[in-house]
Protein backbone atom coordinates (compact mmCIF):
# COMPACT_ATOMS: atom_id res chain seq x y z
CA UNK A 1 0.00 0.00 0.00
CA UNK A 2 1.54 3.57 -1.17
CA UNK A 3 1.03 7.20 -0.56
CA UNK A 4 0.23 9.43 -3.65
CA UNK A 5 3.91 9.96 -3.58
CA UNK A 6 4.78 6.69 -3.92
CA UNK A 7 6.22 6.07 -0.48
CA UNK A 8 5.10 2.86 1.68
CA UNK A 9 1.82 3.42 4.11
CA UNK A 10 2.90 2.10 7.27
CA UNK A 11 -0.20 0.01 9.89
CA UNK A 12 -0.91 3.06 10.95
CA UNK A 13 -1.08 4.58 7.42
CA UNK A 14 -2.84 1.77 5.96
CA UNK A 15 -5.75 2.60 9.05
CA UNK A 16 -5.77 6.24 8.04
CA UNK A 17 -6.46 5.42 4.32
CA UNK A 18 -9.20 2.91 5.21
CA UNK A 19 -10.98 5.50 7.73
CA UNK A 20 -10.92 7.69 5.03
CA UNK A 21 -12.77 5.30 2.79
CA UNK A 22 -14.86 4.12 4.78
CA UNK A 23 -16.03 7.76 5.82
CA UNK A 24 -16.45 8.01 1.94
CA UNK A 25 -18.68 5.53 1.87
CA UNK A 26 -20.78 6.67 4.66
CA UNK A 27 -21.25 10.18 3.36
CA UNK A 28 -22.14 8.57 -0.52
CA UNK A 29 -25.24 6.98 1.16
CA UNK A 30 -26.93 10.56 2.32
CA UNK A 31 -25.10 12.67 0.28
CA UNK A 32 -25.14 13.50 -3.75
CA UNK A 33 -21.73 11.96 -5.28
CA UNK A 34 -20.67 15.81 -6.52
CA UNK A 35 -21.64 17.60 -3.42
CA UNK A 36 -18.95 15.41 -1.77
CA UNK A 37 -15.58 17.94 -0.74
CA UNK A 38 -12.35 16.52 0.44
CA UNK A 39 -12.37 18.68 3.72
CA UNK A 40 -15.56 17.16 4.46
CA UNK A 41 -14.69 13.48 4.28
CA UNK A 42 -11.29 14.45 6.12
CA UNK A 43 -13.20 16.15 9.30
CA UNK A 44 -15.57 13.21 9.15
CA UNK A 45 -12.57 11.02 9.50
CA UNK A 46 -11.00 13.41 12.21
CA UNK A 47 -7.82 14.24 10.03
CA UNK A 48 -7.11 16.80 7.60
CA UNK A 49 -7.09 17.36 3.92
CA UNK A 50 -3.62 17.22 3.90
CA UNK A 51 -3.80 13.63 5.45
CA UNK A 52 -6.42 12.70 2.93
CA UNK A 53 -4.38 13.82 -0.17
CA UNK A 54 -1.38 11.79 0.98
CA UNK A 55 -3.27 9.20 0.03
CA UNK A 56 -5.78 9.89 -3.03
CA UNK A 57 -5.50 12.54 -5.61
CA UNK A 58 -9.24 13.83 -5.12
CA UNK A 59 -12.73 12.64 -4.07
CA UNK A 60 -12.72 10.71 -7.40
CA UNK A 61 -9.44 9.02 -7.31
CA UNK A 62 -11.31 7.91 -3.65
CA UNK A 63 -14.41 6.41 -5.33
CA UNK A 64 -12.50 4.54 -7.66
CA UNK A 65 -11.22 3.17 -5.06
CA UNK A 66 -14.14 1.88 -3.32
CA UNK A 67 -15.29 0.64 -6.28
CA UNK A 68 -12.54 -1.43 -7.35
CA UNK A 69 -13.27 -2.98 -3.38
CA UNK A 70 -17.00 -3.83 -5.00
CA UNK A 71 -15.47 -5.53 -7.59
CA UNK A 72 -13.59 -7.63 -5.80
CA UNK A 73 -16.47 -8.23 -3.45
CA UNK A 74 -18.54 -9.12 -6.37
CA UNK A 75 -16.70 -12.06 -7.37
CA UNK A 76 -18.80 -14.15 -4.56
CA UNK A 77 -21.93 -13.79 -7.21
CA UNK A 78 -20.06 -16.11 -9.40
CA UNK A 79 -20.86 -18.94 -7.07
CA UNK A 80 -24.60 -18.14 -7.20
CA UNK A 81 -24.78 -19.29 -11.15
CA UNK A 82 -21.81 -21.64 -11.81
CA UNK A 83 -21.43 -24.82 -11.39
CA UNK A 84 -25.51 -24.98 -10.54
CA UNK A 85 -28.24 -26.90 -11.81
CA UNK A 86 -31.15 -25.43 -13.87
CA UNK A 87 -32.98 -28.73 -13.97
CA UNK A 88 -36.13 -30.02 -11.72
CA UNK A 89 -36.69 -27.97 -8.52
CA UNK A 90 -32.97 -27.34 -8.34
CA UNK A 91 -33.18 -25.14 -11.07
CA UNK A 92 -36.22 -22.81 -9.47
CA UNK A 93 -33.76 -22.86 -6.60
CA UNK A 94 -30.82 -21.58 -8.40
CA UNK A 95 -33.15 -18.85 -9.55
CA UNK A 96 -33.89 -17.87 -6.71
CA UNK A 97 -31.70 -17.74 -4.75
CA UNK A 98 -29.39 -15.92 -7.67
CA UNK A 99 -32.02 -13.21 -7.42
CA UNK A 100 -31.76 -13.13 -3.67
CA UNK A 101 -28.24 -12.91 -3.96
CA UNK A 102 -28.00 -10.61 -6.53
CA UNK A 103 -30.56 -7.68 -4.86
CA UNK A 104 -28.64 -8.56 -1.39
CA UNK A 105 -25.65 -7.28 -3.07
CA UNK A 106 -27.00 -4.36 -4.69
CA UNK A 107 -28.31 -3.04 -1.38
CA UNK A 108 -25.32 -3.34 0.53
CA UNK A 109 -23.35 -1.67 -2.38
CA UNK A 110 -26.14 0.55 -3.18
CA UNK A 111 -24.07 4.55 -3.16
CA UNK A 112 -21.23 3.20 -4.63
CA UNK A 113 -23.29 1.21 -7.51
CA UNK A 114 -25.25 4.27 -7.82
CA UNK A 115 -21.84 6.23 -8.88
CA UNK A 116 -20.41 3.80 -10.98
CA UNK A 117 -23.79 3.09 -12.93
CA UNK A 118 -23.53 7.37 -13.25
CA UNK A 119 -19.81 7.65 -14.24
CA UNK A 120 -20.60 4.96 -16.68
CA UNK A 121 -23.74 6.68 -18.55
CA UNK A 122 -21.51 9.84 -18.58
CA UNK A 123 -19.26 7.96 -20.76
CA UNK A 124 -15.66 7.61 -18.22
CA UNK A 125 -14.40 4.22 -19.55
CA UNK A 126 -12.98 3.32 -16.04
CA UNK A 127 -16.47 3.17 -14.57
CA UNK A 128 -17.82 1.76 -17.46
CA UNK A 129 -15.12 -1.29 -16.94
CA UNK A 130 -15.98 -1.97 -12.81
CA UNK A 131 -19.75 -2.02 -14.23
CA UNK A 132 -18.44 -4.55 -16.44
CA UNK A 133 -16.73 -6.38 -14.40
CA UNK A 134 -19.21 -6.52 -11.28
CA UNK A 135 -21.95 -7.61 -14.24
CA UNK A 136 -19.36 -9.84 -15.75
CA UNK A 137 -19.14 -12.03 -12.36
CA UNK A 138 -22.78 -13.52 -13.03
CA UNK A 139 -22.90 -12.66 -16.85
CA UNK A 140 -20.25 -15.46 -17.80
CA UNK A 141 -21.56 -18.04 -15.90
CA UNK A 142 -24.97 -17.30 -16.84
CA UNK A 143 -24.24 -17.79 -20.25
CA UNK A 144 -22.54 -21.01 -19.79
CA UNK A 145 -25.48 -22.47 -17.96
CA UNK A 146 -27.41 -21.75 -21.41
CA UNK A 147 -25.17 -23.08 -24.01
CA UNK A 148 -24.42 -26.42 -21.88
CA UNK A 149 -28.43 -26.68 -21.84
CA UNK A 150 -28.42 -25.96 -25.12
CA UNK A 151 -26.02 -27.98 -26.04
CA UNK A 152 -28.14 -31.20 -24.29
CA UNK A 153 -31.11 -30.36 -26.32
CA UNK A 154 -32.92 -28.54 -22.86
CA UNK A 155 -32.80 -25.28 -24.86
CA UNK A 156 -34.06 -24.36 -28.48
CA UNK A 157 -30.83 -24.11 -30.53
CA UNK A 158 -31.34 -21.05 -32.27
CA UNK A 159 -31.15 -19.64 -28.97
CA UNK A 160 -27.83 -17.09 -27.95
CA UNK A 161 -26.47 -17.81 -24.54
CA UNK A 162 -24.51 -14.58 -24.64
CA UNK A 163 -27.57 -12.86 -25.73
CA UNK A 164 -29.77 -14.33 -23.03
CA UNK A 165 -27.28 -14.14 -19.88
CA UNK A 166 -27.06 -10.42 -21.70
CA UNK A 167 -30.11 -9.36 -21.29
CA UNK A 168 -30.85 -11.12 -17.78
CA UNK A 169 -28.24 -9.44 -16.38
CA UNK A 170 -29.37 -6.38 -17.36
CA UNK A 171 -33.05 -6.81 -15.89
CA UNK A 172 -31.44 -7.74 -12.54
CA UNK A 173 -29.04 -4.90 -12.23
CA UNK A 174 -31.88 -2.30 -13.07
CA UNK A 175 -34.52 -4.05 -10.88
CA UNK A 176 -31.69 -4.56 -8.24
CA UNK A 177 -30.84 -0.56 -8.35
CA UNK A 178 -34.69 0.34 -8.59
CA UNK A 179 -35.78 -1.70 -5.32
CA UNK A 180 -36.89 1.51 -3.15
CA UNK A 181 -39.09 2.43 -6.71
CA UNK A 182 -41.22 -0.86 -6.66
CA UNK A 183 -42.70 0.22 -3.30
CA UNK A 184 -44.55 3.48 -5.04
CA UNK A 185 -45.96 0.64 -7.84
CA UNK A 186 -47.19 -0.70 -4.69
CA UNK A 187 -45.20 -3.98 -4.96
CA UNK A 188 -43.28 -5.70 -1.88
CA UNK A 189 -39.96 -6.93 -1.70
CA UNK A 190 -41.56 -10.00 -0.81
CA UNK A 191 -43.31 -9.95 -3.96
CA UNK A 192 -40.56 -8.66 -6.24
CA UNK A 193 -38.20 -11.80 -5.65
CA UNK A 194 -40.22 -14.54 -6.85
CA UNK A 195 -41.14 -12.49 -10.02
CA UNK A 196 -37.71 -11.89 -10.82
CA UNK A 197 -36.71 -15.38 -10.50
CA UNK A 198 -39.56 -17.01 -12.09
CA UNK A 199 -38.11 -14.20 -15.40
CA UNK A 200 -34.61 -15.78 -15.02
CA UNK A 201 -35.81 -19.10 -14.20
CA UNK A 202 -38.09 -19.16 -17.70
CA UNK A 203 -35.10 -16.78 -19.65
CA UNK A 204 -32.75 -19.57 -18.95
CA UNK A 205 -34.74 -22.74 -19.38
CA UNK A 206 -37.15 -21.80 -21.69
CA UNK A 207 -39.44 -23.33 -19.10
CA UNK A 208 -41.92 -22.67 -16.03
CA UNK A 209 -39.99 -24.00 -13.03
CA UNK A 210 -40.58 -26.99 -10.83
CA UNK A 211 -41.58 -25.92 -7.72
Amino acid sequence: MRTVDGRVAGRRGQATRQKLLDCLSEMLSSSAYRDVKVIDVARKAGTSPATFYQYFPDVEGAVLELAEQTVADSAALTGLVQGRSWVGKAGWQTAQELVDGFLEFWRKNDAILRVVDLGAAEGDKRFYKLRMKILNSVNSSLAESVAELRSKGKVDKDVNPAAVAGALVTMLAAAASHQKGFSSWGVKQAELKPSLSLLVHLGITGKKPTR
